[in-house]
């Protein structure tokens, strides 16, 4: 007669209670789990702001959500998210109004803050970096920009210990004068600089014609031992302290 399966090669398991051995046996505890981090996303598009955060849940953060601006700051205020993803055109409150107003407050002004834009809404985006905002997006976002923007400036907020990178908003005259031991007019000029304007926008904003824009930024250059604009703001921001 032939043999069955359990005579052949026993009962289930080979005949003996399954005993993990080894270092399963003895697995140490479980190691801790690290900090989920917690995204605000300010949108008013109900689509957008749903896509959005199953973008962000399936990478493994936590989402917090808001349909309006002045929600979003209420939010912020609240639940202290490591980062915000906000949007520029929104009712009650818009995102200059809300970067504003977190910039403002002790609590939220180190945030991390992304602002979402649409292509009509490309003019706005140096009023939002000025106002504080540390990065820009434009809508349609393809998924893996949006996730290596906010993974950046995660990484960027471990490094400085939470504080919030310098922005446009913090070249103030006087920080600029105190920073690089600049002249009171060379630091206003180069204020201006760095908030984006021209050349011819920095003569009639001070009153004062182009040629004596140019000469100061001659010296602001040589000073500087930098050759152009772009690095001359690049040491600015390097160089500056953020007031929050």
């Amino acid at each position: 007669m032939p043999e069955s399966p359990a005579e052949r090669y026993g009962p289930a398991g080979g005949g003996r209670s399954a005993r993990p051995q080894g270092p399963l046996y003895n697995a140490p505890a479980a190691a801790k789990l690290p900090r989920v981090e917690k995204i605000l996303v300010i949108d008013d598009e109900a689509r957008i702001r749903s896509q959005t955060c199953a973008l962000l849940r399936s990478e493994g953060y936590a989402t917090v959500e808001a349909r309006n601006g002045r929600e979003g700051v209420e939010l912020a205020r609240r639940e202290r998210p490591a980062l915000v993803l906000c949007d520029i055109t929104m009712p009650e409150m818009n995102g200059h109004r809300v970067v504003e107003a977190l910039r403002q407050d002790p609590a939220t002004a180190h945030l991390p803050f992304i602002f979402l834009t649409g292509w009509g809404e490309r003019g706005d985006q140096r009023t939002g970096m000025n106002l504080g905002a540390d990065d820009y997006l434009v809508k349609p976002v393809e998924p893996a920009d949006l996730l290596a923007a906010v993974a950046a400036r995660l990484r960027r907020r471990q490094q400085t210990g939470g504080s919030r990178a310098p922005s446009a908003a913090d070249a103030t005259p006087g920080a600029i004068e105190r920073a690089l031991g600049l002249t009171a007019r060379e630091a206003e000029i180069l204020s201006w600089v760095v908030q984006g304007k021209t050349n011819p926008e920095i003569g009639t904003i001070l009153g004062i014609q182009l040629t004596t824009v140019k000469k100061h930024l001659e010296s602001i250059f040589t000073k500087l031992a930098v050759e152009n604009r772009t690095a001359a703001v690049t040491l600015v921001l390097e160089k500056i302290t953020p007031d929050s």
